[in-house]
């Protein structure tokens, strides 16, 4: 084998792992984590624990995404969304890719334990045991409310970020918590309708498998009325002003707008053009907390 060979084999070696890591998905729980931490206090947080935290939040996530492709490795391999995974092509095998997780978690928790904060590095593996365990091994198996059951683990990033900085629990983290908690089921679900022959083919008890399609749809339409007035709270209790109620309203407004054509007058495309503006709708619902915090409030360095 050649240098060159070697070298392009170690970088496709690379990117599986890095695949494994769902790198997207981590990313946005990340962001959502990072606001957390930036809305806890009126100015900026200690540098060195906003990095350590995102970094340690980061790994946890990416461990529970890696044990995701090992447990579901039979399915992936059957679904045309998965079947290139890399445990599901045997790239990566299952005892290899069960080691990197467990040495990510490791990684994460101690380091969270060590530079942060004890709070966070328990909640933080217990939301890894929450999606890994509970929803990949047997939510996802069980009802057609996985997602919606499951969902609290994908929905704790922002109170991590939270208690990472302040060491505590508040109800204007337990918000944010609810935003994502109730934005999840119709961001997935039209993921989910979408692929739904996919998920009829391996016997996944997704909603739009067991109640139907039409069904499911009109499950989305409610759920973006939810949003929109957990969407509300932030405002109601003061947490945030204007400028987020504005954009939260729109935002919301474009969210609904979209299930309604789901519902109503849908194309072959309308439900992963509602999945993919969701996760936008989600990004900048916290990028217009985070600016409505330092617009209302002048950044003072905290240590």
């Amino acid at each position: 084998m050649t240098a060159i060979t070697r070298s392009r084999a170690g970088i496709s070696r690379a990117r599986d792992y890095l695949e494994l890591t769902k790198p997207k998905v981590v990313a946005l729980l990340v962001l959502t984590a990072w606001v957390g931490m930036m809305l806890a206090v009126p100015g900026l947080p200690d540098l060195i624990t906003l990095l350590a935290a995102t970094l340690g939040i980061g790994l946890l996530s990416a461990a529970a995404a890696a044990i995701n492709h090992v447990v579901d490795k039979r399915i992936d391999a059957q679904m045309a969304r998965t079947y290139s995974r890399p445990v599901a092509k045997g790239r990566v095998s299952g005892a290899e890719a069960t080691a990197f997780a467990f040495s990510l978690a490791l990684t994460g928790f101690v380091l969270l334990y060590l530079t942060v904060n004890a709070l966070t590095a328990w909640l933080t593996l217990a939301s890894l045991f929450g999606y890994a365990v509970v929803y990949t091994m047997f939510l996802k198996r069980a009802t057609p409310q996985n997602i919606v059951i499951g969902g609290l683990a994908g929905a704790m990033p922002p109170l991590l970020g939270w208690t990472a900085i302040t060491g505590e629990i508040h109800s204007h983290a337990l918000l944010l918590v609810m935003i994502i908690f109730a934005w999840t089921p119709p961001h997935f679900w039209a993921l989910a309708i979408h692929r739904r022959d996919d998920y009829a083919k391996v016997n996944m008890p997704m909603l739009p498998v067991t109640h139907g399609i039409e069904f499911t749809k009109s499950v989305i339409c409610l759920y973006t009325v939810l949003l929109f007035i957990v969407c509300l709270m932030p405002y109601l209790v003061g947490m945030s002003g204007a400028i987020y109620l504005a954009g939260s309203a729109l935002l919301n407004l474009r969210f609904m707008q979209y299930a309604w054509k789901l519902k109503f007058n849908a194309d072959a495309g309308t439900a992963m053009a509602t999945f993919k503006f969701s996760i936008v709708h989600l990004m900048v619902l916290f990028l217009l907390l985070l600016v409505d915090h330092y617009f209302k409030v002048s950044p003072i360095y905290v240590s």
